[in-house]
């Protein structure tokens, strides 16, 4: 058919141009970077079939299901093969044989209907992409062959007509067919996406499908429509989007200063001045851990205990009073403690004794700057 290479001659086109423009990333507020994903996804969906015909609409409606294996193959496009089956229905308004009155019959027939189908996401299209977006409107177009065979009712229908000396032509069944027949059609329609995860997708469905006037064994010098209104799950196989998470920020420590030594009261017999050393222990956000480039510190403090053996530290905790609560802020401050004491205990062999240590949460702040009060202040003298 000239319409269905013409169909599938725009999808390409149109394949092309958006996939060179589609946006492949998305950062989130917290500064997460998604990067898209190719993957294969599985549609399964069921729901009903209007078919075009003379008949009242809730005569002409049949079930229907559909199967779909697809990939995305960037944020805008996909292509799937999908197979759409179980019933059409046609209508005859007229139908009278010997002296009844004319009446409008109905039946049916069996088909399945596989075919390939371009889709194009105009979420992602239009504002960007974003795999967390919750819902997501496709459009698509497409086509296939259609294999119809059971078409039994509306030939008992006809050998009626035969048997009362009826011309078919006269009753416009100038396309009878019987057993099985292939015919190819077209088809275009939207689907509407609701994400519940990752994985899983509800999706709903409205596609309309053309083929050849003889669909419907009646000759009406037109097309043959159906219509198909179909909800389901689409699952996605494999990962969609790779997540990058930025590295959490390392605050630049303080500079650490010295006090001046105080002067030496003359005169005075010599005797050795032992001056106190500070050390001021970093955390990162939420952490009680004594990162490598902090363990120098306590080493220091350490090494300061060993030359002066009547010397003692004392070991102060803090949190910062920026995230957290009391409650959290009071734990923080505590542990950050708790883990350089353990570490000139365990590591050093420095006496207990020798270490006395306090927490104050967030209720005071040392530093000016809120990053640098995740923090074990260490004064040893």
């Amino acid at each position: 058919m000239k319409a269905l290479k013409t169909l599938f001659a725009v999808a390409l086109f149109a394949m092309g141009a958006v996939t060179a423009n589609a946006q492949a990333t998305y950062t989130d507020a917290s500064g997460n970077k998604y990067e898209f994903q190719k993957h294969f996804f599985l549609n399964l969906e069921g729901g009903a079939q209007y078919t075009l015909g003379e008949a009242k609409f809730k005569d002409l409606i049949s079930p229907n299901v559909q199967l779909g294996l697809g990939y995305q193959f960037s944020p805008v496009i996909a292509a799937r093969l999908q197979a759409n089956a179980w019933q059409s229905k046609g209508g005859w308004n007229g139908f009278y044989v010997g002296n009844e009155a004319p009446h409008t019959e109905t039946y049916k027939w069996n088909y399945v209907a596989p075919g390939i189908d371009v889709m194009f996401n105009l979420s992602n299209l239009i504002c960007g992409y974003n795999p967390l977006r919750v819902f997501n409107v496709t459009a698509f177009i497409g086509g296939g062959a259609n294999f119809g065979w059971g078409n039994e009712e509306v030939n008992d229908i006809a050998n009626q007509l035969v048997a009362n000396q009826k011309n078919l032509s006269n009753f416009e069944l100038e396309y009878l067919w019987d057993g099985s027949k292939i015919r190819p059609f077209g088809r275009a329609g939207l689907e509407l996406g609701f994400r519940l995860s990752d994985a899983v997708s509800i999706i709903v469905e409205g596609n309309a499908n053309i083929l050849s006037d003889h669909y419907n064994s009646k000759k009406a010098e037109n097309a043959d429509w159906y219509f198909n209104a179909l909800a389901g799950l689409r699952i996605n196989l494999g990962k969609t989007y790779n997540k990058i998470v930025p590295p959490a920020p390392v605050p630049e420590p303080e500079p650490v200063v010295e006090p001046e030594p105080a002067p030496a009261p003359a005169p005075a017999p010599v005797v050795e001045k032992i001056e106190p050393i500070r050390r001021d222990v970093f955390f990162l956000i939420n952490k009680t851990d004594i990162r490598d480039t902090e363990a120098q510190k306590v080493k220091d403090i350490a090494d300061y205990l060993q030359k002066y053996p009547k010397a003692k530290v004392v070991v102060t905790g803090y949190a910062d009073a920026g995230t957290g609560n009391d409650k959290i802020n009071d734990r923080l401050a505590a542990q950050r403690a708790d883990v350089v004491v353990k570490a000139l205990k365990e590591q050093y062999g420095i006496a207990e004794d020798r270490i006395s240590y306090d927490s104050k949460g967030s209720r005071v702040q040392p530093f000016a700057e809120n990053d640098l009060n995740r923090v074990s202040i260490c004064i040893a003298e």
